[in-house]
């Protein structure tokens, strides 16, 4: 059985890379992995073809260990007390439309995760679909092409236009209607403790991954949060938790401060530094985008709720590019970006925030799938975004049938419409 981000002779490398940015001295533990036979090629999808032997896996466990030592302990991200914003949009409809472009989003970038910025252009180029305006199909696709550039294993089946049938499972929204739950359940008095339980009683641990999967490892050895995000886990500044927080600012419409504060309670069990940023600033972008009408505005306004940092200076940049054609503007995200790995949290807010300067919903959705890296999750909240703001035409909404696929119990097949319904209670009770 190959087993994805958890291997410690996989998470070594990538560990190597986490530290490094962190300004630890890493010489000495590099050195010790190499001489010993270790690579320092991390693995792009989770896993090395091949196990390492009991020894080299023995040393792995060690050396993470050793560097979860010498990594400095994460500040506390305080989030500042924000002016209420106010405006006399219709939230129900914001709210329901934002469930709706959050599938759409998700679900065009479905086939194409994992595959890089050339794979998608040539595979969109050769078929007649670039630029992006629809859900891709694999009509027109010639083999040696597909060959190239394989679909996504899991979502071939379910994703591309000629197959779609309703929302197909996905972690982005898997994530989004159990914050749903537990605001429902625990309201404002919600507690990293009380997400930790959720994740172990609702989610099956093969439906998270990265930083997450780290966690419900940790979780499950006993580590106590929010140290799950510290041990052992390389990928705590990965987008994971940024996928996780639409909601609190759906049922905060206007109220920055109340979903950057919860977005912080759910995030810090998995991630901390850039991967909490991130999380913060789509949830308090996603309350202002129940009040506000401009997408760059709205971006801004979730800011606000970051301090100085990787993030706020990664959105800065995607949202300077607003005038700049498409493919230069992927080509500047790409060259101050390209170094990071593609589920990265700051790569991903730089083209999520570009996306946002988009003048419609679709050209939104299909310049975050264009633009590579994270392509169903920077969709998705794109989608949320615009949604919201747009709405979602037809040609979008209506293969997703009104409903979603989920392993969460009890919620298989959801209507959107019902999510939009309890998304509006909550928000109506706080």
């Amino acid at each position: 059985m190959r087993l994805t981000w958890v291997q410690p002779e996989d998470l070594l490398p990538h560990q190597l890379v986490q530290s490094r940015s962190e300004g630890v001295d890493i010489a000495d533990v590099e050195a010790r992995w190499l001489a010993a036979g270790g690579t320092p090629d991390a693995p792009v999808s989770g896993a090395s073809d091949e196990p390492a032997g009991e020894g080299l896996r023995a040393l792995a466990r060690e050396l993470l260990d050793e560097l979860d030592a010498l990594t400095p302990e994460p500040a506390e991200l305080q989030i500042p007390q924000l002016e209420l914003l106010r405006g006399s949009a219709e939230v129900a409809e914001r709210i329901q439309a934002g469930w709706v472009g959050r599938a759409a989003g998700n679900l065009l970038g479905k086939p194409v995760e994992k595959i890089p910025r050339e794979g998608i252009r040539e595979i969109l180029e050769v078929s007649g679909q670039w630029p992006l305006r629809q859900y891709i199909t694999a009509v027109g696709v010639p083999a040696e092409v597909r060959a190239r550039w394989p679909w996504n294993r899991r979502s071939e089946p379910t994703s591309l236009r000629e197959v779609i049938n309703g929302m197909p499972e996905d972690d982005d929204l898997n994530f989004a209607i159990l914050a749903l739950r537990l605001l429902e359940k625990h309201g404002s008095s919600l507690t990293t403790e009380d997400v930790a339980e959720a994740w172990l009683n609702d989610l099956p641990a093969g439906r998270v991954f990265t930083a997450e999967r780290v966690a419900y490892r940790n979780l499950l050895d006993g580590v106590a949060p929010p140290r799950t995000a510290l041990v052992r886990n390389p990928f705590r500044e990965w987008i994971g938790a940024q996928i996780r927080t639409d909601v609190y600012g759906w049922a905060h419409p206007g109220d920055r401060t109340a979903a950057a504060r919860l977005a912080l309670i759910d995030a810090r069990l998995s991630h901390t530094g850039a991967g909490v940023e991130g999380a913060v600033w789509v949830a308090a972008m996603s309350a202002a985008a129940l009040v506000l009408d401009d997408p760059r505005e709205v971006a801004e306004a979730g800011l606000e709720a970051v301090p100085d940092g990787e993030i706020s200076r990664a959105v800065r940049h995607g949202l300077s590019l607003a005038d700049v054609p498409l493919d230069e503007a992927l080509d500047q995200l790409h060259a101050a970006y390209g170094h990071l790995h593609w589920v990265h949290s700051v790569n991903n807010s730089a083209l999520t925030a570009y996306a946002l300067t988009a003048p419609d919903f679709e050209t939104g959705i299909g310049r975050a799938v264009m633009g590579g890296w994270d392509t169903d999750s920077v969709g998705a909240t794109v989608g949320a975004v615009l949604g919201a703001l747009f709405g979602v035409p037809a040609a979008w909404s209506e293969p997703l049938d009104n409903r979603v696929a989920t392993s969460l119990p009890g919620m298989d097949q959801v209507a959107l419409d019902e999510l939009a319904a309890r998304t509006l209670e909550v928000a109506e009770s706080v």
